[in-house]
C-alpha cells in the first residue's frame, strides 16, 4: 500500500512537471509570446532590414540595431552601428533579396540566418554583385524590443 501511494505521488509530480514544460514550450519560459511568435517577430525585423537596404533608408534600420552593434562584413571588415548605417545610405541596390531565412530562439536571444543576393553600386560607383550567407544575433532588450547586436556575412562561391 505504501509503495502504491509513493508511486502515485511520484507519477503525479512527473505529470505536473510535464504539463508545466508543455506550457512553457507554448507560451515561452516566462509566460511570454512563445517561440513561434518570437521567430515570426524576428523574421519580420529581418524583412525591415531588407527594406532598409533596398531603399537606402537608414531610419528604418537604426532602431533595429543596438548601440554597441558589431558588423563583420564578408570582406572581414569590422564596423559599428554608425558606419553600418552610413554604408547602407551610400550603396544603391538595383536588386536585393533574402532567401532561406531561419530564426532559432534561445530565451532572450535569437539567431537568424539566411542568404542575400544583391546587385547595385557602392559609394565610389563601383558595381556590387553580392551573394552571401549571413548570421544575425538578436537580443530582447530590457524595454522588450528586439535589437540586433551582431551580424556576420560570408561570401557564397558560385
Amino acid at each position: 500500500m505504501k509503495r502504491a501511494a509513493i508511486f502515485l505521488f511520484v507519477s503525479s509530480l512527473l505529470l505536473v512537471n510535464l504539463a508545466q514544460s508543455q506550457t512553457k514550450t507554448k507560451t515561452g519560459a516566462k509566460g511570454g509570446t512563445g517561440t513561434a511568435a518570437t521567430e515570426k517577430a524576428v523574421a519580420a525585423l529581418e524583412q525591415k532590414w531588407l527594406e532598409a537596404q533596398k531603399t537606402g533608408n537608414a531610419d528604418i534600420l537604426a532602431p533595429l540595431l543596438a548601440d554597441k552593434f558589431v558588423n563583420t562584413s564578408s570582406e572581414g571588415k569590422l564596423t559599428g552601428k554608425t558606419e553600418t548605417l552610413a554604408d547602407l545610405k551610400s550603396t544603391k541596390w538595383t536588386s536585393a533579396e533574402y532567401n532561406d531565412v531561419k530564426v532559432h530562439v534561445f530565451g532572450n536571444t535569437a539567431i537568424a540566418t539566411g542568404g542575400f543576393k544583391g546587385k547595385g553600386t557602392d559609394t565610389s560607383g563601383k558595381t556590387v554583385d553580392q551573394n552571401e550567407r549571413w548570421t544575425d544575433t538578436w537580443v530582447k532588450m530590457p524595454n522588450g524590443k528586439w535589437q540586433c547586436v551582431a551580424t556576420q556575412a560570408a561570401p557564397v562561391k558560385g
